[in-house]
């Protein structure tokens, strides 16, 4: 792959990672006090003109209680 693909797919997931991590923040804000509470998450990627569907899960933690 060249380095513009590669520079490409770096400055989408940094978008990615950036914009989703504000905007949990803020789903958090307008949730109010959510200390100690447990969020299960799913971020699913597809990529038009691919056969691509990738999904990741996880756990996020809102902090102690």
């Amino acid at each position: 792959m060249s380095d513009d693909f590669n520079m490409s797919i770096r400055k989408f997931l940094k978008q990615v990672g950036v914009t989703g991590q504000q905007a949990i923040e803020e789903a958090l804000r307008k949730a109010g006090d959510a200390a100690g509470r447990e969020y299960e998450a799913k971020m699913v990627l597809t990529v038009e003109g691919l056969d691509l569907e990738h999904v990741v899960t996880g756990t996020i933690r809102s902090g102690e209680e």
